[in-house]
């Protein structure tokens, strides 16, 4: 299944903080010494969701955050998007500060969020059209990443005439569509059948590949972590700290489900991070390199 996995020595540029080298190419997204708090609107409750997060993402990279359920998984990934402040710390984006949403900043949500009034065409199209871009231009760039996530001869349909898996296919084209340097996604895939999912996330490997966006994927799924990610952020029950970082290596273009279910060295990888998931909060925030497994995830 190819070359094996990398050394240690080749993973040590990775800081165990979380930060990113910056002799690893730079850093795209910076977040230090992070938290987050809402407030309950019915209670007037204050709620610390995230604290105490550092977290550096490279340029290109796909990034997974994973977690138990109230960890602040989506909470950071709200903050990212500029939806929420910080209470403390900071986050920054090519070193300027995150103050609000950004067209540099898309995001695709758990829910497919298409207009059911619009065709697939008009809504792949949205974001361009609401920054003015002229029509046939918008749907020229529409068609373009309605193919790359292999959509084809649906561009009249209507939402309620898609499957699930085309409808959040048409949501990641909307927002390619838009130009972003980062992706959001927000457990995309969590809505449909589990043999769609295997697919999108085949599709979604490729399609990143194609445009060289940084991509920060939000998820419960520790397969699905480690299948999409060049690492994986493993927070601790919320409020929500980094716990690890963990290194995925081997070539991603050419993964699939079928050679990496195949793959001792996938299902070790599966191992080590679950046990970090179910760790207690208590455990100390380390860096993990998989580079000691003597296989590929390929």
């Amino acid at each position: 299944m190819g070359a094996s996995f990398p050394s240690s020595t080749s993973r040590s540029e990775r800081r165990g903080d979380g930060h990113i080298d910056e002799r690893r190419g730079g850093v795209k997204v910076s977040i230090s010494g992070l938290a987050l708090d809402y407030v309950n609107p019915d209670t007037g409750v204050r709620h610390r969701a995230v604290e105490a997060l550092d977290l550096d993402i490279a340029p290109n990279e796909f990034l997974c955050v994973l977690g138990p359920s109230g960890c602040g998984k989506s909470t950071l990934l709200s903050a990212i998007a500029g939806f929420l402040p910080a209470s403390e710390g900071t986050m920054t984006m090519d070193g300027k500060a995150i103050e609000g949403p950004g067209a540099e900043r898309g995001v695709v949500f758990q829910e497919y969020a298409l207009l059911p009034w619009m065709n697939v065409l008009d809504n792949a199209a949205l974001g361009l059209k609401l920054r003015g871009v002229p029509k046939q231009r918008r749907h020229d760039e529409a068609r373009k990443f309605l193919a790359i996530a292999n959509l084809y001869g649906v561009e009249h349909k209507f939402p309620h005439e898609l499957s699930g898996g085309m409808k959040q296919r048409v949501a990641v084209a909307r927002t390619l569509a838009n130009a972003p340097e980062v992706m959001l996604m927000d457990e995309p895939f969590a809505a449909v059948d589990a043999q769609t999912r295997m697919v999108l996330q085949e599709e979604l490997i490729r399609i990143v590949a194609r445009t060289q966006v940084t991509v920060i994927f939000i998820t419960h799924s520790v397969e699905e972590a480690i299948f999409l990610g060049d690492r994986v952020a493993v927070m601790t029950p919320g409020p929500g700290r980094i716990r690890s970082i963990v290194d995925v290596p081997g070539p991603k273009a050419t993964r699939t489900w079928q050679s990496v279910n195949a793959d001792p060295a996938f299902v070790a990888l599966r191992e080590q991070v679950l046990s970090l998931v179910r760790a207690p909060a208590s455990s100390v925030a380390t860096t993990s390199s998989a580079a000691s497994t003597a296989a590929t995830v390929a």
